[in-house]
């Protein structure tokens, strides 16, 4: 079923860069706030983290292996 949503125009460039950066609809978004309870705020802070680790990555910016055995060992199974 499909519906016709009307919001504010600042709320929908929101909407509309979310959708740009994670390669989402518009559509997408909004049921993935209402669904999943992911307001606009929690998807633009986790796109800009993600943002942040690709360019730490492409700096060459990755976890001592020291630091990957603590996290592997924290989350194995007893």
């Amino acid at each position: 079923m499909a519906s016709k949503l009307e919001i504010a125009p600042e709320l929908r460039a929101r909407v509309d860069t979310i959708a740009a950066r994670s390669n989402l609809t518009a559509a997408e978004v909004i049921a993935d706030a209402l669904e999943h309870g992911h307001s606009l705020d929690w998807q633009e802070q986790f796109l800009d983290k993600v943002a942040e680790g690709i360019a730490a990555a492409e700096r060459g910016e990755f976890a001592a292996p020291a630091d990957v055995q603590r996290i592997r060992n924290k989350y194995r199974p007893s």
